[in-house]
């Protein structure tokens, strides 16, 4: 939980107008205005659902893509001949294993905010990320990085 709770507090700031609220997917210079700290618990509870179910989506559909890809590529040929086949196997499954629950997802998120905030609330605000976000980023992309230069290292023909 401390995971979403990190990726939440880039949703809230403090402004010169009090606490404000943004949503991802929304303008990056709007926010909402919070009213009281029940709210904004409300608010991080709805986003903490959210965000569960969307990375839910993201890595269990992944993995049922690469496997149900795998195994129709290899119904055909074998998939080291046919790279391009392969390729398009898989992300045909995976636009209907995830893009399909993630679009009804998103839909329904977009039309839930606006039970937790009232569009009278939108404040214009600036664009400053945290840097404390914004190193956790640079940390997690560096990690990829060496992780996908261990396994080149480890993997490569000898």
């Amino acid at each position: 939980m401390a995971f979403l709770d990190l990726m939440l507090d880039g949703c809230f700031r403090d402004d010169s107008v009090g606490r404000v609220v943004t949503f991802s997917g929304g303008r990056r210079n709007r926010g909402y205005l919070v009213k009281s700290a029940a709210d904004e618990l409300k608010i991080r509870s709805f986003l903490k659902m959210y965000l569960a179910a969307h990375l839910a989506i993201l890595l269990l559909g992944m993995q049922l893509a690469l496997t149900w890809g795998h195994d129709v590529a290899y119904a055909f040929d074998r998939p080291a001949h046919h790279l391009v086949r392969t390729y398009c196997i898989f992300l045909g499954i995976y636009s209907v294993v995830v893009g399909l629950p993630y679009f009804l997802l998103w839909r329904s998120y977009r039309k839930a905010i606006f039970n937790f905030v009232s569009p009278q609330d939108e404040i214009e605000i600036t664009a400053t990320r945290s840097k404390k976000l914004i190193v956790i980023g640079i940390a997690v992309a560096a990690f990829g990085i060496l992780l996908m230069i261990a396994v080149f290292v480890l993997v490569r023909a000898k």
